[in-house]
């Protein structure tokens, strides 16, 4: 069955703030057949020409706001890293539980459609606390019901993120070469991707409508991408 395209489409977006969010956000500009609806814990600086609400507010408040939404699909685009959250039950209680909550939000909202940022690599078996907390949540998400769920695991994100990783700014200089060396199928998957292309294959997947549960590494999504300009 080919996907119907879903016209006028609302998205409830959370994690605006972030790399991925405002790339989500800047693709959005210019386009009837989307709204975004954010949903923040506070004010989310907007780039020119964006039409968006925000919804701000407390975690705890984020059940009635994702509902206020009245959206079709939910964007998740929640993540942390360690050494930010600053500990290790601080980093699952965003990657993990804040992510679980949205998304069981969302289900008790009455959305059906879920499009989940997580991370090449996932595995819930991992020895790796990174790779563990997106493969637990992914397989948590797998049994909350919804319609049609999208999980995309990108490599190295490249971009300008708000807060600083140093670490992630060492890797975005040399992943130019990195891709190049890296033509194995099985290791393209770490292959690195710019956020604002992550964000078209976003915008994309949520103009599907057939149902399942499907998981999308580099080639998946370099597939998504070519079919935008057939």
């Amino acid at each position: 069955m080919s996907d119907a395209i879903a016209a006028g489409r609302r998205i409830c977006l959370v994690g605006a703030s972030g790399l991925v969010g405002s790339a989500v956000i800047e693709e959005s500009i210019g386009r009837s057949d989307v709204r975004i609806i954010g949903v923040a814990r506070r004010e989310v600086l907007l780039p020119k020409g964006a039409r968006l609400d925000i919804l701000v507010g407390p975690t705890t408040e984020w059940p009635a706001l994702i509902e206020a939404a009245h959206a079709d699909v939910l964007v998740c685009a929640l993540g942390t890293t360690r050494k930010a959250a600053g500990s290790d039950e601080a980093f699952r209680s965003v990657d993990h539980d804040l992510v679980l909550e949205t998304a069981e939000a969302a289900r008790m909202a009455g959305i059906d459609r879920m499009i989940l940022v997580s991370s090449v690599g996932a595995d819930p078996q991992s020895g790796n606390l990174y790779s563990r907390t997106k493969g637990e949540v992914e397989t948590a998400l797998g049994q909350l019901g919804f319609a049609r769920l999208d999980v995309l695991r990108p490599g190295l994100l490249r971009g300008k993120r708000a807060e600083d990783r140093p670490l992630e700014w060492a890797g975005q200089v040399v992943a130019p070469l990195a891709d190049i060396l890296v033509f194995h199928a099985r290791l393209r998957r770490f292959r690195s991707i710019a956020a604002v292309r992550l964000a078209q294959v976003i915008l994309a997947l949520g103009e599907r409508r057939t149902s399942g549960r499907f998981v999308h590494e580099h080639d998946s999504m370099s597939e998504i991408l070519h079919q935008r300009h057939i």
